[in-house]
């Protein structure tokens, strides 16, 4: 594997140069696969590279970003199929939560009485910070109305598994970190409407309850699908039994829904609301439905549940191609200032989740992992809204362009308090009385 790596890099290189004489050549048709040559060589041969093989992912968002802009129609429209269609890119969309779901557990929901103080903080944090400099950027740098509430809604939603990953390899305080998450992922339904209703309100038609019935499709529904999939790994008979009757419940009401049931319903219900609460009980049974069958199938299939992350990071890629297509025009003329609005933006959520952690007593390590969990976002979640809006290529151009770098800085800080662990109360103590051998702890 290392030889093919090492093969891709050098043809990373060879693209690089054919893409500078393109360049210097002005000429299109030899600039543009090189760059796309360039882009994926370099994100599948930084596997050669010991100390790069942590970046391997976020190589391969700034690829996505790359063929978007240089092959716009061909990620828009293929054959007769729309990309940007809306029930396509839900389906992807929870496919991609899911794959975060099965990474999370029953018990970390659990864990709150642990860590109370600590996610307490990270919620308000997160909450503020994120969105209030989103609305900040805007005023300063003077977007277009929906790219302008692109950013807010980037600010707006939960933190993503990437915080995780993050925190594990800053050797922070890993349980804290999840938790906050979690919590922060059943929050969003609430949180992010009405943050995006309050603060983008006058840059986009925001409708409360629509949206919060989109992230319950886009978060909720599959990540209720994975816990349950959590669930009966350990469900006692009765447990099992309980659940055995809900799917056979769900099964025949998905089932009767494309045989007339639907109509029957869409017709007889005059109350919008009353009409997308039957909607959001559908998709809610559908998660019992998914849950069981993929429980069945990971039960058969051993490693399935070790894969399911690679499906998400392939329907992320998916999205920040297709958005980039999409936006084509918009980042022409805005890509710049979005990358320095996703640099700060970043950059503030991890300076005030650390210090006001500290300023709210909490440890060094816990504070750490308040930074990670302020600034860094879920731009999976912020694509997925912008779709289900139908404005990926404006209201979801900003989670493309904040996406890559998030990864970027996110590696960057991790690596670096990694390297300079937290020493802990024994180890301050002993050094304090001229003892050097006590090994220093994370």
């Amino acid at each position: 594997m290392k030889r093919v790596a090492q093969f891709f890099l050098i043809a990373g290189i060879v693209g690089a140069v054919a893409l500078l004489i393109g360049v210097c050549m002005q000429q299109p048709s030899l600039y543009k696969p090189a760059a796309v040559i360039t882009a994926v060589c370099t994100a599948i041969g930084l596997g050669a590279v010991r100390t790069m093989k942590g970046y391997r992912y976020t190589a391969w968002i700034i690829a996505a970003v790359v063929a978007g802009m240089m092959y716009p129609a061909a990620f828009t429209i293929v054959g007769s199929i729309d990309l940007r269609n809306k029930w396509l890119m839900l389906i992807i969309i929870q496919l991609v939560m899911f794959g975060m779901g099965i990474q999370m557990k029953l018990e970390d929901f659990t864990s709150v009485g642990k860590t109370g103080r600590g996610v307490v903080i990270g919620l308000l944090c997160h909450f503020s910070i994120m969105p209030l400099m989103g609305l900040l950027l805007t005023k300063v740098f003077h977007f277009e109305p929906e790219i302008a509430a692109g950013i807010i809604l980037i600010g707006s939603t939960s933190s993503g598994l990437a915080s995780n990953v993050m925190v594990y390899l800053a050797k922070a305080n890993l349980m804290l970190s999840v938790v906050v998450t979690a919590m922060a992922t059943l929050a969003a339904p609430f949180f992010t409407p009405l943050l995006m209703k309050l603060l983008a309100g006058t840059l986009v038609q925001v409708k409360v309850l629509n949206m919060m019935m989109e992230i319950i499709k886009i978060v909720i529904v599959p990540i209720g699908a994975a816990l349950l999939h959590d669930f009966l790994k350990t469900a006692s008979p009765k447990g099992v039994r309980v659940i055995i009757v809900l799917f056979i419940i769900a099964a025949f009401w998905l089932a009767a829904l494309p045989l007339g049931l639907w109509n029957y319903l869409s017709t007889n219900i005059t109350n919008e609301s009353l009409l997308q609460s039957m909607e959001i009980f559908g998709f809610l049974l559908s998660a019992v439905v998914a849950g069981v069958l993929y429980h069945l199938l990971a039960q058969a299939i051993t490693k399935l549940d070790s894969t399911m992350p690679y499906f998400s990071m392939f329907g992320i890629i998916y999205f920040t191609t297709v958005t980039t297509a999409a936006g084509h025009d918009n980042l022409l003329k805005t890509g710049f200032l979005l990358f320095l609005c996703s640099v700060i933006h970043n950059a503030a959520g991890f300076f005030f989740g650390y210090w006001l952690g500290r300023l709210f007593k909490l440890d060094k390590n816990s504070a750490r992992t308040v930074a990670f969990e302020v600034g860094l976002q879920n731009a999976g979640m912020a694509s997925g809204i912008a779709a289900s809006m139908g404005k990926l290529g404006t209201l979801g151009l900003p989670a493309a362009v904040f996406s890559p770098w998030m990864n970027v800085a996110g590696s960057i800080l991790a690596n670096y308090w990694r390297k300079r662990p937290v020493k802990d109360a024994l180890v301050v103590a002993s050094e304090s009385l001229g003892i050097k051998e006590v090994e220093l702890t994370s």
